[in-house]
């Protein structure tokens, strides 16, 4: 195990021996100023697995996830990902026209304001349309008929397929992003935060949609929650952050039950006293 960090082993030596990953995120780090947001973070995510990456505000959790995506530029690691279009690739060495391609087609981005991911002032239809059109799809009955499907998958009534975004709840508009997400078929899905500022009946379904959804399609998600309860839910693996680091990480049940770093014994305490 020479060359490689205890919690890395922990979380990954014995996996990887059976998969390869589908996405691997190796030494990231990134300073604003002074002020290190991320410190060596290092992840693989296989397919069909979902990875919740936990921790309190400020923790760097948003930042490693925007890092991800490319919408924050790093100082120093690398963003692997296995393409089937492209191969295995560097996204950080990509052209910005094959960084689009692989964004538009084999990733999907769910914001944590559902308005971030959407275009309000066109419908419903049209939202999921233009993910279509911008991987070169240009039959009007075809990409409706598809709008609509993905619309049903993510339990939106059909004759809702002409409604502004306006029009719907935040529930149903975080609905809407992930069905505008899905309609290419990703194989990754990056998720900061979904269900904040949801109600707690609004938030339990969408969960529960999120859940089916993920084993239905065999995704690989990256979810950036503070949430436990949410991790839980959804993740099969979790890593916590602090102040830029990877305190500590492996399954999420064997965290949440029998937490080893100090920090993670803190926030699942938090969550029981609360």
């Amino acid at each position: 195990m020479q060359g490689e960090s205890i919690v890395e082993h922990q979380l990954f030596g014995d996996r990887n021996q059976a998969q390869s990953p589908l996405l691997s995120v190796k030494d990231l780090s990134k300073s604003f100023g002074t002020r290190r947001a991320l410190e060596q973070v290092s992840f693989d995510v296989c397919t069909g697995e979902v990875l919740a990456i936990v921790g309190e505000s400020g923790s760097g959790k948003s930042t490693l996830l925007n890092c991800i995506n490319a919408n924050l530029e790093f100082d120093h690691g690398q963003v692997l990902f296995s393409s089937k279009a492209l191969g295995w690739v560097d996204m950080a060495k990509l052209s910005e026209l094959d960084q689009r391609l692989i964004k538009r087609t084999e990733w999907g981005f769910v914001h944590q304001n559902p308005r971030d991911g959407l275009i309000m002032n066109v419908s419903a239809g049209a939202n999921i349309g233009e993910r279509l059109m911008s991987n070169g799809a240009r039959n009007y009955s075809h990409i409706r008929a598809q709008a609509l499907e993905s619309l049903l998958e993510v339990e939106i009534d059909a004759e809702r397929l002409d409604d502004m975004p306006q029009r719907f709840s935040g529930g149903m508009q975080q609905r809407l992003q992930i069905a505008r997400n899905l309609v290419t078929h990703p194989r990754l899905i990056l998720m900061d935060e979904p269900t904040s500022g949801l109600d707690v009946s609004v938030q339990a379904k969408l969960l529960d949609l999120l859940k089916q959804l993920t084993r239905k399609r065999g995704l690989a998600v990256v979810i950036v929650t503070h949430d436990l309860a949410v991790a839980r839910l959804l993740a099969d693996q979790m890593i916590v952050m602090q102040d830029g680091k990877v305190v500590e990480c492996g399954l999420t049940d064997q965290i949440l039950d029998d937490p080893q770093h100090p920090y993670s014994q803190l926030l699942v305490s938090s969550i029981l006293q609360g």
